[in-house]
């Protein structure tokens, strides 16, 4: 009987061991983050928000027709297609349709100058690309323009040329609809996500209210994460924050523009030959009522159409 005692007690211990490490049956486990996100996030060192350089591109001559013989555009030429950088998760810029195939503002931008290479919009081959690897591709070769709802500063002038301004946006807030938040300054403390390598990321970081930045790969990934209350808003440009408004009718964008965003479409440092080339078809463009017609098809959300921004060069 002693033996059967001390058996049965030793199994009640293992039993009560056991139990203690389960995991609480009601309490749901919590989702998982994107593969990749930085919480906090890593702050680049550099400034973006000198967009003085914004007027730095380089003046076209004449017309696209005029411009065919530079050593970039000859490359593209040969080669038979323009090799582009693109964005597939940023609805109304650069997304993916129900067919699969790439649309938005900032392909169209691209399909203009294809238009203008080779008389065929359709020569064109994308590669699909994150905020963080715009810079990088274009060093290495490995795309002739990226357009990607890409702000034109200082700062990345020294690594990239871009073209004449072709879009200006401000960075603003999206928050879930049930928020009290009107304004970056009201999340002191919560997380608020951005895409890496955005200009968006420091512009939270540097917050008097100190919001805490988390950074992911892609823009739809902060997406789940305010869904998921993995986040308590997304700040970025407010051309970005409409398309992720339009996903998610739950949400709302918050606050007035707090920062200037202009786009540009960007090249090899060394391709003077190719930006000049864009900057006329952005001319051409502007002036035919192709610009306005591209933004009517994406962009109402924004409400009615601007003037296109206006062409400034360095020379």
């Amino acid at each position: 009987m002693l033996a059967a005692g001390v058996a049965l007690t030793a199994l009640l211990v293992v039993a009560g061991c056991g139990a203690s490490t389960l995991p609480d049956a009601g309490k749901p486990a919590a989702p998982p983050q994107p593969v990749g996100v930085q919480d906090p996030a890593k702050i680049p060192d550099a400034d973006p928000q000198d967009t003085s350089c914004a007027a730095d591109s380089y003046r076209p001559h004449g017309s696209p027709a005029d411009m065919m013989d530079g050593p970039a555009v000859s490359r593209i030429k040969k080669r038979g297609r323009l090799v582009v950088g693109v964005d597939q998760n940023t609805y109304l810029f650069g997304f993916r349709d129900q067919d699969n195939d790439l649309k938005g503002f900032d392909i169209d931008m691209l399909r203009e100058v294809a238009r203008a290479i080779f008389g065929d919009p359709d020569k064109i081959q994308f590669k699909v690309i994150t905020s963080a690897q715009r810079i990088p591709v274009l060093q290495k070769h490995q795309v002739d323009l990226v357009a990607d709802v890409m702000t034109v500063n200082c700062e990345r002038w020294k690594q990239v040329a871009f073209s004449s301004v072709y879009f200006d946006a401000g960075q603003r807030v999206l928050v879930p609809s049930g928020s009290t938040a009107t304004q970056l300054g009201d999340l002191g403390g919560k997380k608020v996500c951005a895409a890496k390598g955005s200009t968006s990321i420091r512009a939270i970081a540097a917050d008097p209210a100190k919001p805490v930045p988390v950074a992911v790969d892609d823009w739809t990934d902060c997406l789940v994460m305010l869904q998921q209350r993995q986040v308590a808003a997304i700040s970025t440009d407010d051309t970005i924050l409409a398309g992720l408004k339009k996903q998610d009718p739950n949400t709302k964008v918050v606050g007035p523009k707090f920062t200037d965003e202009p786009y540009g479409i960007a090249a090899n440092l060394d391709d003077v030959d190719l930006v000049r080339f864009v900057n006329g078809v952005l001319a051409k463009i502007r002036g035919d009522g192709t610009w306005k017609k591209r933004y009517d098809q994406w962009l109402t959300v924004l409400g009615p159409a601007p003037k296109p921004p206006a062409a400034q060069y360095r020379d």
